[in-house]
């Protein structure tokens, strides 16, 4: 093996390592998010949403989205890590489950636009914003199998309250992920 292929290969080993560091630690993050929680009906206010816009406008589509899968499989096989210190299948089969799943798409559409528009301002808060509408959309959906109650009510019941505190989260990672990607080479 020639110097500049071991080169290669540590620094291909090296990257794999961050990518994986990186990956857990805003898994991780997410699930600390989860754990401060205030009931106001059927759908708690926690810092997920946040977290998930950071982790997926910081770490890109592919890590990004991957940290949230991993939150979601970690609460989906018992560990507590879904709002209240709760997890299971249970608690995504339930009345909620549909916008914890939505946190998925939603860190997918960012990570996206943070990767083809490398950060930029506005393209990733659009990012966000529609990001977190596709979660609204499919939890509100599931919210509406799972209860049986008709679009009106779910609405109101389950994102008109979460619109201010949403966009009050989205504008703090937005803040946060431009000032840390100046700082961290993620």
């Amino acid at each position: 093996m020639s110097a500049n292929s071991h080169d290669k290969e540590q620094n291909r080993s090296k990257t794999a390592v961050k990518d994986l560091v990186f990956t857990a630690m805003f898994a991780a993050l997410i699930a600390v998010c989860s754990i401060l929680s205030i009931p106001i009906g059927e759908v708690p206010i926690t810092l997920q949403t946040f977290a998930v816009c950071l982790a997926a406008a910081m770490l890109g589509w592919k890590r990004g989205t991957l940290s949230v899968f991993i939150y979601v499989l970690l609460g989906a096989v018992g560990v507590p890590v879904f709002a209240g210190m709760s997890g299971g299948v249970g608690i995504l089969a339930g009345p909620t489950g549909g916008y914890i799943i939505g946190f998925i798409p939603c860190a997918l559409i960012i990570g996206l636009a943070a990767d083809k528009w490398q950060r930029k301002a506005l393209p990733l808060t659009l990012s966000m914003i529609l990001g977190v509408l596709v979660c609204y959309a499919i939890g509100t959906i599931w919210f509406m199998i799972v209860t049986g109650m008709h679009i009106g009510e779910s609405l109101m019941l389950c994102v008109v309250p979460f619109l201010i505190p949403d966009g009050v989260k989205i504008a703090l990672a937005m803040i946060l992920a431009n000032r840390l990607s100046k700082i961290v080479a993620l």
